[in-house]
């Protein structure tokens, strides 16, 4: 009887339990402490990874918002995603969008506008899904994957801490916010390929390096003038030949692609000579550069917008990366913008500036390491603080930009926010068959391109049977609604019919109509 008594204790009874819990809890904290630990450097790849694929996630919503509420548009998402279908099918990468709008032909081969071979290398995800969303996510993820390369080259330089912020700086950066805020374009290459190609330097990979060089080719027919600036750099490394190698091949290849290749697909080279202030071509405008150096100054600064772009292309670094002759491989392409006569180019509103954001970044690794032996020299610094500094301000730089640029809208409610035209595009869209040739506002584009050919609604006489315009909302390269307006008029005059009309959307269709 007292044993009974005894068991049924309600003191004893919550003894035992405890008890039993604690022995379990001390029993699986040992078999963790049993586990093997992942070593340092799968600590950082884990790390790495993780920050690859968040940075991936965050471009790529960014993207899909803006297509979804038909923000996106076809100059020049459904440019792209015609040149990369083209290559998906193995066959030409034409583009109908661009030819009608430069009167060059449906037939008309982009690479005729600019030489981007690179683009193929997207054509096996179309065989996964074929549409323009495939170029966002694309673009998203060639932009994360600068990433580990970047790392890599700071750490060698500054060390584990400096990295990390380094690379969240440049995941945060105002050059691939805009880019990434315009559509597609092949500037997504760019962060890649020079990470790696300054990094694979750095470790003394040779072969690689130039393996890297040759792909930035491959970008743009003006990659051959960065290749040329990393030349440059590599001369004032004190590899003279290596160096003159890099600027004869990038200079030539540029060359060689703007005078033969564009051509020989159909091509202008001089669509975008924008220098017409020094001269009509190549020659002249050096001479002018050469007999008035001070003019040719003044032109990398005036306007005031200039200045202004040069002060958002510096500061990220803390102006460290003018202490590095690494700089040297921007240069050409910031000269290139700068002494232009194209406002387009010398703005930060588009995706220009992420062709070099790497390259200043890494320079200014090199600078803030630079800076911090001579301060350990001079003042006995420790070098790691010097570079553990820098990299905070870094990181610090980028996170104030961020509200300035595209990357505050993800943060902000009014970005997904759904206004009640979005449902009358979609029904516009829909009226459309698949199969056609139609003529499309420049935000409607995006969502026929994948199953229609699509031309950009213009001012031009109708090309397309059908049509869908826009009477409500500004659009490229329209004057003004009114004149869209207007122009709606004229084609109903024309005898194109009205099949669908809801909130400034507007489809006309004319049956017979045959394509030039």
């Amino acid at each position: 009887m007292a044993e009974r008594i005894q068991e049924a204790a309600p003191g004893t009874e919550r003894r035992e339990p405890a008890g039993a819990v604690r022995a379990a809890t001390r029993d699986l904290a040992g078999r963790l402490r049993a586990l093997p630990r992942p070593s340092p450097r799968a600590r950082h790849v884990i790390s790495l990874a993780a920050l690859v694929l968040v940075a991936t996630a965050v471009y790529t919503r960014l993207g899909m918002v803006r297509f979804d509420l038909y923000r996106a548009t076809s100059l020049d998402l459904t440019l792209f995603d015609q040149v990369v279908r083209g290559f998906s099918h193995f066959s030409a990468p034409t583009s109908p969008l661009r030819g009608f709008t430069l009167d060059k032909g449906m037939d008309f081969n982009q690479l005729g506008e600019h030489f981007s071979p690179i683009l193929a290398v997207l054509a096996p995800l179309y065989w996964i899904h074929d549409g323009p969303e495939t170029l966002i996510f694309a673009q998203a993820a060639l932009f994360a994957l600068a990433i580990p390369p970047l790392w890599v080259f700071t750490r060698r330089v500054l060390g584990t801490g400096p990295a990390y912020l380094v690379a969240v700086a440049y995941a945060l950066s105002w050059p691939l916010a805009r880019a990434l805020n315009f559509d597609f374009h092949e500037a997504a290459f760019a962060p890649l390929i020079t990470a790696v190609m300054i990094e694979r330097y750095s470790a003394g990979r040779q072969g690689h390096a130039v393996t890297a060089a040759a792909a930035l080719l491959l970008v743009k027919e003006d990659m051959g003038l960065m290749v040329a600036g990393f030349g440059a750099y590599v001369v004032t490394r004190g590899r003279r030949l290596d160096g003159i190698t890099y600027i004869a091949a990038g200079v030539g290849y540029t060359l060689y692609a703007r005078a033969l290749m564009i051509p020989a697909v159909g091509g202008d080279p001089e669509m975008y000579w924008a220098y017409g202030q020094f001269g009509p071509d190549l020659p002249h405008a050096a001479l002018t550069a050469v007999s008035d150096p001070l003019g040719t100054l003044g032109t990398l600064f005036s306007p005031q917008v200039k200045l202004d772009t040069w002060a958002f292309l510096l500061w990220p670094t803390l102006l460290l990366c003018l202490f590095s002759p690494l700089t040297l491989m921007a240069v050409p392409q910031l000269l290139e913008r700068m002494l232009s006569d194209r406002l387009h180019w010398w703005i930060t509103d588009f995706h220009h500036s992420a062709f070099t954001v790497v390259v200043l970044l890494c320079a200014g690794v090199d600078g803030a390491a630079r800076l911090g032996r001579l301060l350990h020299r001079r003042k006995e610094i420790p070098e790691r603080s010097t570079a553990l500094v820098w990299a905070t301000g870094v990181c610090l730089v980028a996170v104030t930009l961020v509200p300035r640029f595209p990357f505050d809208q993800l943060i902000r409610p009014e970005f997904y926010e759904r206004p009640p035209d979005i449902a009358a595009a979609e029904q516009a869209v829909a009226t459309v068959p698949s199969g056609v040739m139609v003529e499309a506002v420049n935000h409607v584009g995006p969502h026929l391109s994948a199953r229609t050919t699509t031309l950009l609604w213009t001012d031009k006489p109708p090309a397309a049977p059908w049509i869908v315009a826009d009477t409500t909302r500004f659009a490229y390269p329209w004057g003004s609604v009114d004149r869209q307006r207007q122009r709606v008029d004229e084609l109903r005059q024309l005898g194109y019919q009205t099949v669908f009309e809801r909130e400034g959307y507007v489809v006309l269709h004319r049956p017979g109509t045959a394509p030039p």
